[in-house]
């Protein structure tokens, strides 16, 4: 059996709910048992490598039904902890044995560290050239051009903007970009944090450093492009969009949209045929191959022809948010099961993204607004969820009733008595011409 030649660049969510299916109708094309295998580099610096590898083999054990061993390459060399030479031979062979080879999140300056002078890329290229599956993710997606940006050291650390050299594979498929992974990136608030944390600004001064017939392929989030090299066109799955930026133009296509690969090759031409047609038209067929979903020119200053952070939804941050309104609305409401419902979905939520290994702290907002909930549910135990004003009236109105009546007897010691007794209890009592008035 031949095995298929595909090369899958996902922005983000690689062990995320929104990219099981994917990695499913990749594995599926494989001889079972699939020789998966996670290539663990990019993350190997960090003291909670073992951990992020244990939760992308349960990932893709419950999720995926695929059994992924760990290359174990957190380190290949190192010029002050000695690499383990058999642990390195074997994870090496691990992945030119593999059909199915993952790896994602972490430090792409890292990984080339590490992968420099091994046979690493040329395993990988050789998968693409021969037969197999590649899926980068993330960080390591960021590697696959033959240029990249050290996005963390920039946006973290302060680093001038600079060009790496990357593995160059996409170079072997004859594409020539560069790979910019969260290209929709939204977590900066009120500062631009798109295009992997380095913003507009920093994108037009890495733009500057490539090769004039080299462009930027920017992958949003918690989506994936799906390069078939046997079948020449790539599809886009996922929640976002993928985006072939030439320098000040940007040509962007949604979920659900194939692109031939000689647009990915020679993406260029796209600006004569947007030339003959008008922008941001729909349904537009490119040198008679297959037509995509959307294919707009975006002019200098836009970057975007869908809804920002359009990837957002069906993710934990968009089932954060939904889930407490839900839960805020309930309360709000006095519904003491729609608020329960809230709480108890957005747990399922955050049980069902916990092998997302996506460095954020959205894992830790949600679990901080999961016990938000359950404390305020917890104040509603004691206080009751009911509107207090509707418990108390029938006693307040019965008080009342007995408060005029001592007043038109003129006995005012009980009607102060009564009135002390409102006082203590949080109850306001006014006197107006159109009759008594209260609120707690």
């Amino acid at each position: 059996m031949s095995l298929p030649r595909i090369l899958t660049i996902m922005g983000s969510g690689e062990t995320a709910p929104t990219m099981v299916s994917t990695h499913r109708s990749l594995t599926s094309l494989l001889p079972k048992p699939v020789k998966a295998v996670l290539l663990d580099t990019p993350y190997g610096f960090q003291e909670n490598a073992p951990e992020l590898a244990t939760r992308a083999v349960e990932y893709f054990r419950n999720s995926v039904n695929v059994d992924i061993a760990v290359a174990g390459l957190v380190r290949l060399h190192d010029t002050h902890i000695a690499a383990d030479t058999v642990q390195i031979e074997r994870g090496l062979r691990a992945i030119s044995d593999a059909t199915y080879i993952f790896a994602g999140p972490g430090s792409p300056t890292y990984a080339l560290r590490q992968w420099s002078g091994s046979n690493v890329a040329s395993s990988i290229i050789d998968k693409l050239m021969n037969g197999g599956i590649v899926t980068f993710a993330s960080a390591a997606a960021l590697t696959l051009g033959k240029v990249t940006v050290p996005v963390y050291e920039v946006y973290k650390v302060g680093q001038d903007v600079q060009r790496l050299d990357g593995l160059d594979v996409l170079s072997a498929i004859g594409i020539n970009a560069a790979v910019i992974p969260h290209y929709d990136n939204a977590e900066g608030g009120n500062h631009d944090t798109r295009y992997c944390y380095l913003g507009e600004t920093r994108l037009r001064m890495f733009e500057k450093m490539l090769d004039d017939d080299t462009y930027v392929l920017g992958i949003d989030e918690h989506t994936g492009l799906v390069i078939d090299l046997d079948a020449a066109v790539a599809k886009v799955v996922g929640n976002g969009t993928v985006t072939l930026r030439l320098r000040e133009d940007s040509y962007i296509y949604e979920s659900g949209s194939t692109i031939p690969l000689s647009v990915l090759q020679d993406p260029w031409l796209l600006r004569t045929s947007a030339s003959a047609e008008s922008s941001h038209q729909k349904g537009v067929g490119i040198s008679g191959e297959t037509s995509v979903a959307q294919l707009g020119r975006v002019g200098e200053g836009s970057s975007q022809s869908v809804e920002p952070n359009s990837s957002q939804v069906g993710s934990l941050a968009y089932a954060l948010q939904m889930h407490q309104q839900q839960f805020d609305d309930a309360m709000t409401a006095r519904d003491a099961d729609g608020a329960v419902r809230a709480c108890l979905a957005l747990e399922q939520a955050i049980h069902d993204w916990s092998a997302d290994t996506l460095q954020s702290d959205i894992a830790d907002k949600a679990r901080a607004a999961v016990r938000s909930m359950i404390s305020a549910l917890g104040d509603a135990a004691i206080g009751g969820v009911r509107n207090p004003r509707d418990v108390v009236a029938p006693y307040v109105e019965a008080m009342l009733a007995i408060r005029a009546t001592v007043r038109a007897e003129k006995r005012y010691d009980l009607s102060d008595v009564i009135r002390d007794a409102f006082v203590n209890i949080g109850i306001e009592v006014r006197d107006t011409a159109t009759g008594v008035e209260w609120d707690l």
